[in-house]
């Protein structure tokens, strides 16, 4: 189910075209039940709806001293927001992001000694909009990680922190540690490569807490650890040794700046140019194996650090304890995926002011959505990696993430998308072009199968438009609004359409309309724009405690 909720969105951004194509006849949708709407449902829907793109005032890295050890605007978060001195951040809290966490490393790592750092919490950020059922809406976790780990620290291998809520974590197993903490509090935050095993140790407000963690040196395998921190709703200050310490340094550590620089390890440095980024954006429909290669292909070229933008990834960082939200989730599902694909859409409108690689990770079937999608990237190496996978290995592949994930995609919102799919070409908006499964004439004779496909199942009979079943001389219509002068006269658009019950819907009224705005096509909801199941609070009830 989780994937469909993001889907819904992606088809809905591209152009109202329903089965039928352009200049065909357009689907008239039906509310869908609540098992069938998972985050790819939402992508589908922003696809259809196709906003104009807009471009957020972001400013390209400055130039920094490579000497210093500072926060790494390359290697962190889009959404983790560093200020211009580098030793303080913050992240972004709008719409959805509250309940996202936002990290990054710092420059430079270190492979032996003994090295210290700290960080204060300065203020938990004000969140009108977060709910009072959130759980932990302000924490921090600080610790090291190898430079390919994820931004999520203490989620994987490699990667160990100590949270806020009194939690340390590695390999997402979470552990009782030390105390709490909070804003005004500062934690000191030690690694010793000196004793048998590398041993990474903590101190709160001056007081020691002991070993955290001890990794084996054969396992870290001479690779530099990086200072790393995570945070939700907070922001912080670091301090590698550029002032004086808030409470004395354990005896025998060094801070990181005062490390020689011969002992350190820079990270990998940013593109120079946007023409040595990359945005590879993923073609196929729900279940070919977009995610599976996009993941493989980011494990194989870890020096290009791709940033990955889809939905999928958003759920990811709003993790509770390790786990995503799905499993111990009591609130408004559809309302938190709708939340995360707005996230996105920010995120991919941020992304094309920053010198880093992309992929972009959804279906990307419309071509008005890649055009859309890709306009604004106009001066990186722009590549459309097509996954065109055998009718019977999709069917395989999608029985076989149905059974691990639950329904993610209607049938129904698959056959639309089969109509309107169409393979991108190099040109205007893309550089090339790339077939991983089956190659470009293959790949065009199964999506001539596919339109086909689609147009064949559109709209049964009992789902037509009034315009529709007016043209082919069924009773008439009396007054200005539908049948028997029910229809609405306060439907904006379409005015030939009216609608069965009178909406107050705004432009595409003619389905009958809840009391939302535009594309109102299902009537009846009271939502917002694209009321699929109408409006409702953001009840956010998550079980556990993340640290």
């Amino acid at each position: 189910m989780q994937r469909w909720e993001g889907f819904k969105h992606e088809v809905k951004q591209e152009d109202s075209f329903g089965y039928g194509g352009p200049g065909g006849r357009q689907q008239q949708s039906r509310k869908r039940t609540y098992d069938e709407r998972g985050h790819g449902y939402y992508e589908y829907r922003e696809d259809k709806r196709g906003p104009a793109t807009k471009h957020p005032d972001e400013d390209d890295e400055e130039y920094f001293d490579e000497n210093l050890v500072v926060l790494d605007t390359y290697d962190c978060d889009l959404n983790f927001k560093i200020n211009p001195d580098r030793l303080t951040a913050y992240p972004l809290t709008i719409e959805g992001f509250c309940f996202l966490w936002a990290g990054g490393r710092a420059t430079h790592g270190v492979y032996k000694g003994k090295v210290w750092y700290e960080m204060k919490i300065v203020e938990n950020v004000t969140v009108p909009h977060l709910p009072d059922t959130e759980p932990d809406p302000f924490v921090v976790r600080i610790g090291w990680s190898l430079e390919f780990c994820s931004t999520q620290l203490g989620e994987e291998e490699f990667s160990y922190g100590y949270g806020g809520t009194g939690k340390k974590s590695t390999s997402c197993k979470f552990e009782d540690y030390g105390t709490s903490f909070g804003p005004d509090d500062v934690i000191g935050c030690y690694i010793n490569f000196d004793s048998d095993d590398i041993e990474m140790s903590y101190s709160k407000n001056g007081r020691w807490l002991g070993v955290a963690f001890k990794a084996k040196k054969n396992r870290i395998a001479g690779r530099a650890l990086f200072p790393h921190v995570l945070v939700k709703n907070s922001s912080i200050e670091l301090n590698f040794g550029q002032k004086d310490p808030y409470f004395p340094i354990a005896p025998g550590y060094t801070p990181m700046q005062f490390v020689p620089p011969a002992d350190r390890v820079r990270g990998t440095p940013p593109p120079k140019n946007k023409a040595d980024c990359e945005m590879l954006m993923m073609v196929g429909l729900p279940g070919a194996g977009k995610t599976t290669w996009a993941d493989k292909h980011c494990a194989a070229n870890h020096e290009k650090k791709y940033n990955m933008l889809g939905t999928n990834f958003i759920m990811d960082k709003m993790k509770v304890m390790g786990l995503r939200r799905q499993r111990n989730y009591a609130g408004r599902w559809d309302v938190l995926i709708q939340q995360a694909t707005k996230c996105l859409n920010r995120l991919i409108q941020i992304s094309s002011h920053k010198k880093r690689n992309y992929i972009l990770d959804q279906t990307n079937v419309y071509p008005n959505a890649q055009k859309r999608k890709m306009r604004p990237f106009e001066g990186f190496q722009r590549k459309a990696v097509v996954i065109c996978p055998t009718d019977e290995d999709l069917i395989e592949r999608t029985i076989k993430r149905t059974d691990e994930e639950g329904k993610d995609v209607p049938d129904s919102a698959v056959l639309e998308m089969k109509a309107n799919f169409k393979l991108p070409e190099a040109g205007e908006f893309l550089d090339e072009v790339i077939y991983i499964e089956l190659q470009k004439e293959e790949a065009e004779r199964l999506v001539k199968q596919y339109n086909e496909e689609g147009k064949r199942a559109g709209p049964p009979q009992d789902k037509k438009r009034p315009i529709d079943i007016l043209k082919e001389g069924l009773p008439k219509f009396q007054g200005r609004g539908g049948f028997q002068n029910r229809g609405g006269g306060r439907g904006g658009g379409g005015s030939d359409a009216g609608g069965f019950r009178g909406g107050r819907g705004g432009s595409d009224s003619f389905r009958g309309g809840g009391r939302g705005g535009g594309d109102s096509f299902r009537g009846g909801d009271r939502g917002g724009s694209d009321n699929f199941r109408g409006g409702g609070s953001d009840a956010y009830r998550g079980g556990d405690h993340a640290s």
